[in-house]
């Protein structure tokens, strides 16, 4: 019991743990209020609150000298070790029980004062000579006494160490939970880089084909649109000759008749081929690029940051297949 009780000893106090005891990240204890002073001693200039230190702020372990971080709840922040508290409460309630002798239920004038080591009960002596333990081996209560409480003692101090590793497992789960959550942010903000590079090609390559097209709209426009001028203005004069004609038609003076010069053949205009106004051949099929573009994936075995775009496929290939595939629509529709 005086080995469990150095134990239960605060480093700063100096006295046994009180209520609440807190673990700190090194895995040593503190009165809650005496990690409070030595918090408040480090950070002298934090704010407090009715007398506690609440906000965030730092300290050195008083057993290990470990830096401890705590945030903006300042002490109340840290976790409470309810396992050394109950043990505490053990401690007192066993260092408090009054001083009492037993007596033994067969012999109720018989103190309990033996130990039956066969049937691991204590009993009385009369039990041993006259009773149901006459035959077992027996030995002091004091011995057995001794014995027991060494090995009650070295359990709970085995618990508490137990509980103190397990709480530091606990510890490197959740900084391995962190570092899972970080690297993720990290590796989407990758992913979403080199999706962004090839969103800029293809935006890149549809202005390209686009003016493409749009070139030849253009260019076939003022083709038409020029040959519309043309036939137009022969339409205007062919309108003038044909109404001249029919005044000289009119003209009964043969003379007269015959020196008006009437030019009536047709002029020879260009024509537009059949199919002219067509803008097939800009159909496209991606019925490949959209199977190759769904096969998109991460590099599997090698541990890099950087995404396999069809495993094997060049990437001018690879960004000329995504063109066709997220702009299929927009060529089917013009």
């Amino acid at each position: 019991m005086d080995n469990l009780e150095k134990q239960l000893i605060c480093p700063i106090c100096l006295e046994m743990f009180t209520k609440p005891v807190v673990i700190l990240p090194c895995q040593h204890n503190l009165c809650r209020k005496c990690a409070s002073d030595v918090f408040q001693a480090s950070n002298p200039y934090l704010p407090t609150r009715s007398g506690s230190l609440t906000s965030g702020g730092r300290f050195r372990c008083p057993s290990c000298r470990h830096e401890v971080v705590l945030d903006r709840h300042g002490v109340y922040g840290l976790q409470r070790n309810l396992l050394v508290e109950n043990i505490i409460d053990m401690f007192k309630q066993e260092s408090n029980r009054k001083e009492e002798t037993p007596m033994c239920d067969v012999h109720e004038d018989e103190k309990i004062n033996i130990y039956c080591v066969t049937h691991g009960v204590p009993t009385c002596s009369m039990c041993k000579v006259f009773g149901a333990h006459k035959d077992c081996e027996v030995a002091p209560l004091s011995s057995i006494y001794q014995t027991k409480k060494t090995e009650l003692s070295d359990g709970i101090a085995m618990m508490v160490g137990n509980n103190d590793r397990m709480q530091g497992i606990i510890s490197q789960l959740e900084e391995a939970c962190r570092a899972i959550e970080e690297n993720s942010r990290r590796q989407k903000t990758l992913v979403c880089e080199k999706f962004d590079k090839l969103y800029s090609i293809l935006e890149e390559k549809k202005r390209e084909m686009s003016q493409k097209v749009t070139d030849e709209q253009e260019e076939k426009v003022n083709y038409i649109r020029g040959l519309t001028r043309k036939y137009g203005d022969h339409l205007e004069e062919s309108c003038k000759i044909l109404e001249m004609g029919i005044q000289t038609m009119e003209e009964p003076e043969m003379a007269l008749f015959l020196q008006v010069r009437v030019d009536t053949k047709w002029a020879h205009l260009d024509k537009v081929e059949r199919g002219y106004e067509s803008m097939d051949r800009y159909k496209v099929n991606f019925k490949k690029e959209g199977k190759a573009l769904r096969s998109i994936d991460f590099i599997q075995g090698e541990g890099t940051e950087i995404m396999s775009l069809f495993y094997s496929l060049p990437l001018s290939l690879v960004v000329l297949q995504l063109f066709f595939f997220f702009f299929l629509p927009y060529f089917l529709h013009r």
